[in-house]
């Protein structure tokens, strides 16, 4: 492609050399750069990659986008530009022919709901006999393919080759989840989303190499109202008017407690051998009596997003409804075993305010016992440990503590930090640092109408012990357990 055609849509500046050129691709790691390509100096958390443009112009490279000035004294095209990163989302949504504009793009963002809600969308329009493909945190999924990722939003590069892949999949549908971090990463610049969707938002990715304070936090994430045709918000969420009221396009609501476009009502949580989840009424803009394989009030949310969402796009209720009665999200509230005795869940919640929320939600299914399984990352805050250990002993009736990617730490520390809140407050608790040997007892030591909440990897499909990643899924651990034990069904 000619080096002109790539800077479509950008402000730049021509420091010396012609933009006649050709190149192959672009790339933005000094070690790929030669004759073939163009290669994009950026600024890292921890490496500025304009240090190695001499390595790159040994290398051949003869076409170079900067975002600070440089001394360049050989023969190659020099281009600077605002931010680099801006570039690269540009440049790689031209090099792959802009294919997002021949998709109906679907941008979800928010603290939390943004898998789950994702995957119910993509479960209706799959339903409705839509090709679908999904972005996020649980990786790329298209076509029957499953690829892997970094972030949950991928880098912008990546974005637009998978979905060129996606286009020439037949792929109509797409469905991204939109993390702050890509909306200030530049990662998700250039794309025009057809539909965004705002599911909540609180404190969250504020540190060091994330977000300064929470209005930072909170600004880029109502980024996407400003590169959408039409917005999509919880109007029950924090902020909400504000972000409204502030939003570059138009939009459309949803509520369960305020007035909205459309609303849920009428929930009731619903537990038996053979469905967890929750029935309840959609009224407004539609009308729809739900059935929701789910649990949760937070999940009724989740739900309510997706089927406003699809109404807007005229999908059949039918799918709709046929879709929720049976959706299933790996690692999200999912349920890994159902029988009259007992439910098992697997759930990502690796914090104390995600534990808090899923234990909550748990407590409305009126459990005989609330068993929760868990530990705690290494290498990360202590505070989550300690914040974890506090919600064990106040919400969970009774707790198995165990390993969860220790890292370089060992598990008996970190069993011994969860303990330093949890024993004071009275939790009940015993220690099993075999993670699989832990569910194992959980299950074949359960109690008439238990449940059970197995926390903190989600669909994780690993353990992490001293840089060394081995294989490790707790629905996997679940399945074994029932097998074991001779569990049955429901």
């Amino acid at each position: 492609m000619k080096v002109i055609d790539l800077l479509e849509g950008l402000n730049y500046t021509l420091v010396q050399g012609s933009l006649d050129g050709d190149v192959e691709d672009i790339v933005f790691d000094s070690r790929k750069a030669n004759n073939t390509n163009l290669f994009i100096a950026m600024k890292g958390a921890n490496v500025d990659s304009h240090q190695f443009i001499p390595q790159v112009i040994e290398q051949g490279c003869k076409v170079i986008v900067v975002e600070e000035d440089v001394d360049v004294t050989k023969d190659v095209t020099l281009i600077k530009v605002e931010a680099s990163r801006q570039a690269l989302a540009y440049m790689s949504a031209a090099l792959f022919h802009h294919p997002a504009r021949e998709m109906c793009v679907i941008g979800i963002t928010g603290t939390k709901g943004k898998t789950t809600t994702a995957h119910m969308i993509s479960a209706i329009l799959e339903a409705a006999g839509k090709r679908v493909g999904v972005i996020g945190t649980s990786g790329i999924e298209y076509a029957g393919k499953v690829e892997k990722t970094n972030n949950t939003t991928p880098e912008s590069y990546e974005l637009q080759q998978t979905f060129r892949k996606m286009v020439d999949a037949g792929v109509k549908y797409l469905v991204m989840e939109c993390s702050s971090q890509g909306f200030k990463m530049h990662r998700t610049d250039g794309i025009v989303f057809d539909y965004g969707l705002f599911t909540n938002i609180e404190p969250d990715h504020i540190g060091p190499h994330e977000h300064k304070d929470f209005n930072e936090y909170k600004y880029y994430k109502s980024r996407i109202f400003a590169q959408s045709k039409q917005g999509l918000i919880n109007m029950d969420a924090d902020y909400a008017d504000e972000l409204k009221d502030g939003a570059a396009c138009p939009m459309t609501t949803f509520a369960i407690d305020r007035d909205a476009t459309y609303r849920a009502s009428n929930m009731h949580y619903v537990r038996e051998a053979d469905f967890v989840g929750v029935e309840f009424n959609v009224t407004g803009q539609c009308h729809l009596d739900v059935k929701l394989a789910l649990p949760g009030k937070y999940n009724v949310y989740n739900a309510l997003c997706a089927i406003a969402l699809c109404d807007m796009l005229g999908i059949d209720e039918n799918a709709i409804l046929e879709a929720l009665k049976k959706v299933a999200v790996a690692g999200r509230m999912e349920i890994a075993f159902s029988n009259k005795d007992m439910t098992v869940i697997v759930d990502y919640a690796h914090n104390a305010l995600a534990m808090e929320s899923l234990l909550d939600t748990l407590r409305q299914y009126q459990p005989h016992r609330l068993v929760v399984v868990f530990g705690c990352g290494g290498n990360r805050s202590k505070e989550r440990r300690y914040g974890m250990g506090e919600v064990a002993a106040k919400k969970a009736d009774f707790s198995i503590l165990t390993a969860d990617n220790s890292r370089f730490e060992k598990t008996t520390d970190i069993i011994q930090d969860i303990k330093s809140t949890l024993v004071p407050l009275g939790g009940q608790y015993m220690e099993i640092d075999d993670r699989l040997e832990a569910i194992e007892y959980a299950l074949s030591h359960h109690e008439k109408g238990d449940m059970i909440a197995i926390i903190g990897k989600g669909n994780e499909d690993y353990n992490d012990v001293n840089g060394v990643k081995t294989h490790f899924s707790d629905r996997e651990a679940v399945d074994e357990a029932v097998k074991k034990y001779h569990l049955e069904n429901s």
